[in-house]
């Protein structure tokens, strides 16, 4: 069986399986898992961590894996030779499984996971860089999203040019509670507002702070 599958299929089924993996498991596959989605590893490398990581699974978990087990794959013939990155199952993905693993969140599948990699995708500032600046970038009301690795990607809109924060993003931030709901909250200043006419992230700056704050103000209280 493709063992790009076998890892789509236990993202797809990770509500059934998360709590018969032990850690040593989590461990050895999270380590199987780095490799394969390592963009400057060698494919030969990715497809035998690839290998690796499936026959865990298999090994662990043979009713649901296994020859004749519930998640068995019946692939057609060009899929075979297709990779973590061109596979998946049920809308889930290789990099799903990393992303729960390694990331340690569950912005994944077919309605989350292009959530996640478009918020991943607008540009950020790492946390070194905010510190070089004298910035917090653990303050609570600052937006940190975990990229590749779960390390803190921290949205650039939130910062002015000198890498210092917006007094208006902290205080719609705190509102929006980006500490509990980092992803909810980039997704506010990101994604086109009707009552703004544009993402509310391309406002900054503008002299419109206190709109800002209000339409913020206006969604959480009708929620």
């Amino acid at each position: 069986m493709n063992p790009y599958a076998v890892l789509a299929a236990a993202a797809a089924l990770w509500d059934r399986i998360a709590d018969r993996l032990d850690q040593p498991l989590r461990d050895r596959l999270a380590a199987y898992l780095d490799v394969v989605r390592g963009r400057g590893t060698d494919d030969d490398a990715r497809r035998d961590a690839a290998e690796r990581a499936a026959a865990l699974l298999r090994e662990r978990l043979p009713e649901e894996f296994g020859a004749g087990g519930e998640a068995r794959l019946t692939l057609d013939a060009e899929l075979e030779g297709m990779t973590g990155d061109g596979l998946s199952y049920q809308g889930f993905r290789v990099e799903d499984l990393a992303v729960l693993l390694i990331d340690g969140h569950r912005m994944v599948g077919p309605v989350l996971g292009p959530v996640r990699e478009r918020l991943l995708a607008a540009p950020a500032l790492d946390a070194d860089t905010v510190l070089r600046h004298g910035g917090n970038p653990f303050a609570p009301e600052l937006i940190r999203l975990p990229g590749a690795g779960g390390l803190p990607r921290l949205p650039s809109f939130q910062f002015s040019e000198d890498a210092m924060p917006w007094l208006v993003v902290l205080e719609v931030n705190a509102l929006l509670a980006a500490d509990r709901d980092p992803w909810g909250a980039a997704d506010w200043w990101l994604s086109a507002n009707a009552w703004l006419g544009t993402p509310p992230a391309k406002l900054l700056g503008s002299g419109r702070d206190r709109q800002l704050a209000d339409t913020a103000r206006f969604l959480m209280e009708g929620e």
